[in-house]
């Protein structure tokens, strides 16, 4: 026997094949192309120049470690695709007398080139298009860095070691259900799940529940931190009623149509009923891996588009003024030696002070219970932590420009976080009756950045009140001081350096901060998170893409035989082919619809994520998630166009 043999037959299956292989070898490019772009970008020294780089280096290497991780599951579960799809062409080899050492040294030829194919072509492909992927990032940054190198000889040992380790695994996977499988059980592969599925009712049960607790916790949760706390529980229970309801729960749901005899005993009835039943125990795995997904895609997509779209608010949320002057444990006489400082800084600079917005106030960790706070001192943060700020009432008025007047027993109520307090409030034992809620105050920015599920501040008749309220006996107070510039934005930039070095000369405990010195870092904060976004979201779709397509494939070659016997039992074949197409249109438009409903149900709990992240726009987030729905909607409809040819050519191929 030649010693090309086994190498040309390889060969010649893959191009006999080339259908099946196709998609899966441009997968793989696609994935080594990412993950080596990623893995590239992340490492730059081009990047050091950005201001908050730590931040964006982390998102980069979390999506590379995503990436790797996704890329490993996914090429095997595809894998498995193939080699359901070839088991009679191994079989048959088996038959006519190919023991499975041959067939395996075949696997391992045909395993060896779609490596080498899909490494070669990968890297070439990452390497090419990275440059592009940088300039992409510095564009969504408003950076501009000059590209450091085109080659980088990490990346691409990190991307043939882990690709290399992910194509031995799959590779060891096949042989070893070559080794463990007999002829006839390979001959007959095709065929195994002919049998009429069990109903699961434990699994339905478990996928209501899930599903429920998951919705319910989306829709029950109210504030940012609550958010933090229970997303990620929501997620893995919508996960887990996903793939529970898909594999056992519509088995079930059409079990229960076929028992309606006066519904089922009816031709489109009777046909579409027994075939869905057959089409899910086939098709649930991959259509619950289609769902989850696309609501991968759907939330990944409309969370980092709005929060890039709306940075400019999100930073005004954050610094209502543009320069932001803070000092801690001072006297209220205090702010007339800061606003000398202020204004000394702002000379140096040749800036101008505009609109001056300043107060002294005392802020208070507390536990909330009801409309009663007490103290939350040393606690940490947690469900019931909140923040209450003092501020006495001829400060309220001067800043506000009113002339208030209140009892002993009474307050003015400005609720910025939380739920809103009736009537009266109960502070570390003393009640006051809320003579106002404020609709709106000028305060600092900085407690829109803190995630606390209540956060109010409180207007007291004076400075005695305070003293008495304040359980930690501090004679000092905090105070803000915002105003706006006019002048050279460099200028700007660099103020907020400067005042703080001058508070510290003033032996005063404090910093200064501004909107253009941390928009900087905002960009590189959520433009990294919309690059991975969309570097994500890419990777996720071309995975639906490829699932959708191996379905279409399968569901081909299984619904042939179908359509066959079909016409002999004397159907017509418009007949047979509008049954067919309604339970193709059915089972591959159902993903996309669970996978709609999840992101609704989840909406909520994501504008408080998305509040914990300062962007408190719900209309901007609804129009983003539309918009992304939409999208994701017609090219999902185009994907399904094009492969549900080929699966018509399939089947009508008699």
């Amino acid at each position: 026997m030649s010693r090309f043999f086994y190498p040309t037959l390889a060969w010649n299956n893959l191009k006999k094949n080339r259908k099946t292989y196709i998609p899966y070898i441009l997968t793989c490019i696609g994935t080594i192309a990412m993950f080596y772009m990623m893995v590239f970008i992340s490492g730059n020294q081009g990047l050091e120049e950005i201001p908050g780089v730590e931040v964006l280096q982390l998102l980069l290497t979390l999506g590379s470690y995503i990436i790797g991780i996704f890329s490993m599951i996914f090429l095997f579960y595809t894998n498995s695709f193939i080699t359901k799809q070839r088991q009679k062409e191994f079989g048959l080899y088996n038959i006519l007398g190919m023991e499975k050492k041959h067939i395996a040294k075949m696997i391992t030829w045909e395993a060896f080139y779609v490596a080498i194919l899909s490494l070669v072509v990968g890297l070439i492909t990452g390497i090419v298009v990275s440059r592009l992927m940088f300039l992409l990032l510095m564009k969504l940054l408003t950076f501009e860095i000059p590209f450091t190198t085109v080659i980088s000889m990490q990346p691409l040992l990190i991307t043939v070691i882990l690709f290399s380790v992910i194509f031995l695994l799959t590779l060891l996977n096949n042989l070893r259900h070559i080794h463990l499988s007999k002829p006839i059980e390979l001959l007959k592969g095709g065929e195994v799940g002919e049998k009429e599925p069990k109903t699961k009712w434990l699994i339905v049960l478990i996928g209501i529940i899930a599903l429920s607790t998951g919705y319910y916790i989306a829709l029950a949760t109210e504030s940012p931190l609550a958010a933090l706390n229970k997303f990620f529980l929501a997620v893995l229970l919508v996960i887990v009623a996903t793939y529970a309801l898909f594999t056992a729960g519509t088995i079930a749901l059409f079990k229960m149509l076929r028992k309606n005899k006066s519904f089922y005993y009816k031709t489109n009835h009777f046909i579409s009923v027994s075939g869905m039943i057959y089409r899910m125990k086939q098709n649930a795995v991959g259509l619950a891996n289609i769902c989850v997904l696309s609501t991968m895609v759907l939330v990944m997509l409309s969370s980092t588009v709005c929060l890039y779209i709306g940075m400019e608010e999100l930073i005004k949320n954050r610094y209502p003024k543009e320069i932001a002057v803070t000092a801690y444990d001072v006297q209220p006489e205090d702010l007339a030696v800061m606003e000398e400082l202020i204004q000394e800084g702002a000379n140096d600079l040749a800036l101008t002070i505009e609109k001056p917005h300043y107060y002294y106030y005392k802020e208070l960790q507390v536990i909330k219970n009801g409309n009663e706070f007490v103290s939350g001192a040393g606690m940490g943060y947690g469900a019931d932590i909140g923040m209450i700020v003092l501020i006495p009432l001829s400060e309220y008025n001067r800043m506000e420009n009113r002339s208030e007047q209140l009892a002993e027993d009474e307050v003015l109520l400005y609720t910025f976080r939380g739920e809103e307090i009736q009537d009266s409030i109960t502070m570390f034992d003393q009640t006051f009756t809320i003579k106002e809620q404020l609709p709106d105050l000028q305060v600092d920015g900085i407690a829109s950045a803190m995630i606390l599920d209540s956060f109010n501040f409180v207007i007291v008749p004076d400075e005695e009140t305070i003293r008495e309220l304040d359980p930690t006996d501090a004679e000092g107070y905090n105070v803000y001081y915002g105003f706006d510039v006019d002048g050279d934005v460099d200028k700007e930039i660099a103020l907020p350096g400067q005042l703080t070095e001058k508070l510290k000369a003033a032996k005063m405990v404090g910093h200064a901060e501004g909107a253009e010195e941390s928009k900087e870092i905002f960009y590189s904060l959520y433009g990294g998170l919309f690059f991975l976004g969309i570097f994500l979201g890419t990777l996720f779709i071309m995975a639906t893409v490829l699932i959708i397509y191996y379905k279409q494939i399968s569901e081909g070659y299984q619904d042939k035989n179908r359509f066959e016997i079909m016409q002999k039992v004397g159907l017509s074949k418009d007949e047979i082919k509008k049954s067919i197409r309604s339970q193709v249109l059915l089972v591959f438009f159902l993903p996309l619809i669970a996978a709609v409903v999840h992101i609704l149900f989840a909406f909520n709990v994501i504008t408080k994520l998305l509040e914990a992240l300062n962007l408190t726009n719900v209309g901007l987030f609804a129009m983003c998630t539309a918009g992304v729905i939409i999208i994701f909607a017609v090219f999902y409809l185009l994907v399904y166009l094009l492969t549900a040819r080929e699966y018509y050519r399939i089947v009508s191929n008699n």
